[in-house]
């Protein structure tokens, strides 16, 4: 059980896009400067979550952790 445990983690770290790159994703659709980034589970996907500060509002970008496409987004 245990080594099904680590073989499941090392997939998920060598199959993903890593922060820094979803952060640039991210700023390449929202210009401005990020206050928060985080990953996190959704429906059962790994998606990043990256707050930015706009002149206009705070928005917040998901993207899909695998593809490093993006989910949503929305304004705070």
């Amino acid at each position: 059980m245990l080594r099904y445990y680590y073989n499941t983690w090392d997939y998920w770290i060598n199959y993903r896009i890593d922060i820094e790159t979803a952060i640039r994703i991210a700023l390449r659709q929202v210009p401005g400067r990020v206050i928060k980034a985080e990953l996190d589970t959704e429906n059962g996907l790994l998606v990043y979550e990256v707050k930015i500060l706009t002149d206009y509002g705070v928005y917040e970008v998901k993207i899909n952790a695998d593809t490093g496409r993006i989910i949503e987004i929305d304004r705070d």
